[in-house]
């Protein structure tokens, strides 16, 4: 296969520019290379969305910044990332897919420099907006490139590859940030980046020769488009993230927030079907299959990120463990989601997709009715069946979605198609930890008053426990004042235990009955075969 840059000469070479560039017939070893360094690639900037999560104290600390401050660590870098996954279909098509790539991981390795090197909580968000925007080029491009490369029986490892990879990276990104930042301190967390980013973007300069660029498609940017896509995304993200602490659209800064976002959104609908440029097509969606693995896919992301976070928020509010006990803890899931990845990728190249995809469901329902039988001392044996049984299914739903989006698309198409695909899920991930994160304030509220009622009625017996732990307690503080002050605050947290414990439990059988319901949808669902050829673009 002749390089790209031998095709824009005369004799020949003009005609092998004319017809079209097929990257399946590249040989294997060629496309195997080039999907590892593209894999890894996804691998860095997924993995960095969370793996500030069990660090976000010490950065806090090291950079003086305030509660409402360091929240903005995560919220810029999922807002930038947003707004890039939809704009990298077109962005591939001008650039190419090989300078596209290679350019956003160079400058995600810059960023992530000099995120480790933020001298105050200022230049940190503008940095983790920069890295967030830059990085999030990478995810939906490999899905697209991968597709692209493969066929036949090849293929079918591809959603099973990258699925692990997108489900992995965020499981394992609390716990290597928090290993890191025991170990050498917080900025190491983005430290790490710096040599696998150099080396990510030199091999993609050097082995990523799939398409060719489309230059003078940047002269017709449609700008107003990209603004209003940009507005829309962000200020949904802001929504979803600031929402839930500040009483939702009671805020006014969150009620804003929503109405930019909701015209922002008018207007880029407008101009996708009217604009002469428009810099993301939403022509995938005229394929019902596409939808409905689109909403298959937000599902997905509803119940893989609230479930990742919500464990080690029980782990560290209801059990006080530190960031070395929860990793120890969750990695459970990413064990079993690495051993499902073949089964999957097996059943998805002789069983129907849809029968995977409904045991998938199931099981993860399972896993999270499982889960919402969680009490006060549930710890890492307590959650072992529960998140194995999450990690296998979650793959079993994955693969078998993005097999259904993907399949049949021509190679323009399919980087519109791999963007709003991969956009769903993100979104999904906004949209659950945004709800549960509500849901468990709310029904934490409930559970207290409820407990509170049943103190009540129970007459003396709990001024009787306060009593006899206070005079437990003075009897080695020898203060019976102070002894009854710690015996009521104890008595107190004890209660503010049990109620957020059912809470939690209230909440896991809530997202049992979403995915239960998601089961509806899967009759509907007309999946192409998986042989089914795909056009070719010509450029």
């Amino acid at each position: 296969m002749r390089d790209t840059t031998d095709m824009n000469g005369g004799g020949p070479a003009a005609s092998a520019a004319a017809a079209p560039f097929d990257p399946s017939t590249l040989p294997n070893a060629t496309k195997y290379l080039i999907f590892a360094v593209m894999a890894f690639g996804q691998f860095m900037a997924l993995i960095d969305i969370q793996i500030v999560a069990a660090s976000l104290n010490d950065v806090q600390a090291g950079l003086s910044a305030g509660p409402d401050e360091i929240s903005w660590v995560q919220t810029g870098y999922l807002m930038a990332e947003l707004v890039m996954i939809p704009f990298s279909g077109f962005l591939a098509q001008a650039l190419s897919t090989r300078v596209l790539f290679a350019l956003s991981a160079g400058l995600f390795t810059i960023a992530s420099a000099l995120c480790g090197l933020s001298w105050d909580i200022q230049s940190m968000v503008t940095f983790r907006v920069i890295q967030g925007f830059v990085g999030g080029a990478m995810v939906p491009t490999v899905f697209a490139t991968g597709y692209s490369l493969f066929v036949g029986p090849q293929r079918a490892m591809i959603p099973a590859i990258l699925g692990m990879v997108s489900v992995l990276a965020p499981t394992l990104g609390p716990t290597v940030g928090g290993w890191l930042t025991d170990v050498a301190g917080w900025r190491w967390i983005f430290y790490i980046n710096i040599i696998p980013g150099i080396a990510v973007t030199l091999l993609s300069l050097a082995v990523i020769k799939v398409d060719r660029a489309r230059p003078a498609m940047l002269k017709t940017i449609d700008y107003t488009h990209l603004a209003a896509m940009a507005v829309f995304l962000g200020g949904l993200e802001y929504v979803l993230e600031q929402g839930p602490r500040y009483d939702w659209f009671g805020d006014p800064r969150v009620a804003i927030a929503g109405w930019l976002s909701l015209v922002a959104f008018i207007l880029f609908m407008e101009r996708s079907f009217r604009s002469g440029g428009p810099i993301v097509r939403l022509t995938p969606f005229r394929r019902p299959t596409f939808v409905f693995a689109c909403i298959f896919n937000l599902a997905i992301g509803f119940g893989l990120y609230s479930a990742t976070y919500l464990v080690p928020v029980f782990l560290g509010r209801v059990r006080g463990y530190d960031s070395l006990q929860i990793g120890t803890t969750v990695f459970v899931t990413g064990i079993a989601q690495i051993a499902s990845t073949v089964v999957a990728a097996r059943l998805s190249q002789t069983v129907d997709p849809r029968k995977v995809i409904t045991v998938g469901l199931s099981l993860f329902a399972a896993s999270l009715w499982l889960s919402s039988q969680v009490t006060t001392e549930w710890g890492f044996g307590a959650f072992l069946a529960p998140q194995a049984l999450r990690g296998f299914a979650i793959m079993l739903c994955i693969v078998p979605s993005v097999g259904m989006a993907l399949t049949g698309f021509g190679l323009i198409e399919l980087r519109y198609a791999s963007g709003l695909f991969n956009l769903m899920r993100n979104l999904g991930g906004a949209i659950g930890i945004a709800v549960v994160n509500t849901w468990l304030a709310d029904n934490a509220r409930i559970q207290a008053a409820r407990l509170g009622e049943n103190l009540g009625a129970a007459g003396a017996r709990a001024p009787e426990f306060i009593a006899a732990v206070a005079g437990k307690i003075g009897s080695v503080a020898g203060d019976p004042d102070q002894a009854m002050l710690l015996a009521r605050g104890e008595f107190a947290g004890l209660v503010g235990r049990f109620a957020l414990t059912a809470s939690f439990q209230e909440v896991f059988r809530m997202m049992a009955w979403l995915f239960i319901a998601a089961l509806v949808m899967v009759p509907f669902c007309r999946p192409l075969p998986q042989g089914a050829a795909a056009p070719v673009d010509a450029h």
